[in-house]
């Protein structure tokens, strides 16, 4: 499985931004995607993930209530919509993936294999 985020930008506080995780390979709708982001100087940290089975989601609580992650299977594509931005949201996004359901995520990621490269959100005051 390869995977490629894009749709980054720049936007200001309070706004919203999409990004996207294509996917190549066989049997996409098998694997549980999660979503990371590094910001300069820290570590990378979850976000959050959708699982394989039913697509149900998980949201570390940073993000809770302001970001949904969503699949479209037919199109090898999961998708990070962003809304209410802040300042500190500003990092590289990356997606990865694993094979079957998933309900939670460590916030380094050591369960997902797959990994792609990340797209840049800059989120200005």
């Amino acid at each position: 499985v390869q995977l490629q985020a894009s749709g980054g930008g720049e936007v200001q506080a309070g706004g919203s931004l999409r990004v996207s995780c294509a996917a190549s390979g066989d049997r996409f709708g098998d694997y549980a995607v999660g979503w990371f982001r590094q910001a300069p100087g820290k570590e990378r940290e979850a976000v959050g993930c959708i699982s394989s089975s039913d697509g149900s989601t998980y949201y570390v609580d940073s993000v809770k209530g302001r970001f949904a992650i969503s699949r479209d299977n037919a199109k090898k594509t999961v998708y990070l919509q962003m809304a209410d931005l802040k300042p500190e949201d500003t990092a590289v996004y990356y997606c990865a993936s694993a094979p079957g359901a998933m309900a939670t995520m460590t916030s380094y990621g050591v369960e997902f294999q797959y990994w792609g490269q990340g797209t840049q959100v800059t989120v200005s005051s």
